[in-house]
């Protein structure tokens, strides 16, 4: 396989591979092919990541959130946060932002509609999947800052916004898979493994 074809196989799989998976590629093929498919010698650059670097970058949490990282955060604590390091991108109550970002609630039921409301309660199937991406892209302008007991707090504070857990839920590793969001039969599960033909 050239290094194209792989390139190629990549991007058609990426939820198949986990960072960890996609680190281990690219440190067991240091030498690039030509086109026509002869071993060229790479620049000697850069170096085979550690065990140790590779886990501390596989933060990824998969749907049953088997990977979720001890902590906790109450609903009330989540909007501590949310006041102050969310509210200037996403407004009032997680109601969208002025041209900067959109809104994280409401939307339930509006899919199918002329005005689909695509936000956290209405489009997306997992609520690990809120936590994941919330650790690992939030705030914009400083990614990755958050603790986890923040990032839990936030999580039960945008999914009270949606009346999806209630006012005083604790969201942690044992609760946050639990969450029964309302679009999670909208996809096709290819997780763990694709569906049956």
């Amino acid at each position: 396989m050239s290094s194209c074809d792989a390139t190629i196989a990549l991007r058609l799989r990426p939820a198949a591979l986990t960072l960890a998976a996609a680190l281990a590629w690219a440190a067991a093929a240091p030498v690039a092919f030509a086109a026509d498919g002869a071993a060229m010698a790479g620049p000697g650059l850069g170096r085979a990541a550690s065990a140790a670097e590779v886990a501390a970058e596989d933060i990824s949490i998969a749907p049953d959130g088997a990977t979720l990282p001890p902590g906790r955060g109450t609903v009330a604590e989540g909007a501590a946060v949310y006041e102050t390091k969310c509210v200037a991108c996403h407004g009032e109550g997680g109601q969208g932002g002025k041209g900067t970002a959109g809104a994280l609630a409401g939307g339930i039921g509006s899919l199918a509609s002329d005005a689909p409301n695509k936000t956290v309660g209405s489009f997306w199937p997992h609520a690990t999947t809120l936590f994941d991406y919330v650790r690992r892209a939030m705030p914009y302008d400083s990614p990755m800052s958050l603790t986890d007991d923040e990032v839990y707090a936030l999580c039960a504070y945008i999914l009270s916004l949606s009346g999806i857990v209630a006012d005083d839920a604790v969201m942690d590793a044992k609760t946050l898979p639990r969450v029964a969001m309302p679009n999670r039969d909208g996809f096709v599960a290819y997780w763990p493994r694709p569906p049956e033909k």
